[in-house]
């Protein structure tokens, strides 16, 4: 099963980044060509909210960058 992935306003991408004190360019990345991307509708640049159920954690966040795929 799919994760669920949201795309993140931008006032909750200032409140991740000041919270973790980082830049987007120190996010983890995941390409706009990726299907979970493509499904929500996520452009470059944009933020991503990945949740996922853990049996550990019980619900785990993460986040990505969405960037452009490069060229061959």
């Amino acid at each position: 099963m799919v994760p669920d992935h949201n795309i993140m306003s931008e006032e909750e991408v200032s409140a991740l980044l000041s919270h973790y004190n980082i830049t987007t360019d120190q996010l983890p990345k995941i390409f706009h060509d990726d299907p979970a991307v493509k499904t929500i509708g996520a452009n470059v640049d944009d933020v991503i909210r990945i949740v996922r159920m853990s049996h550990t954690a019980g619900r785990a966040e993460a986040y990505r960058l969405v960037i452009k795929r490069p060229k061959k």
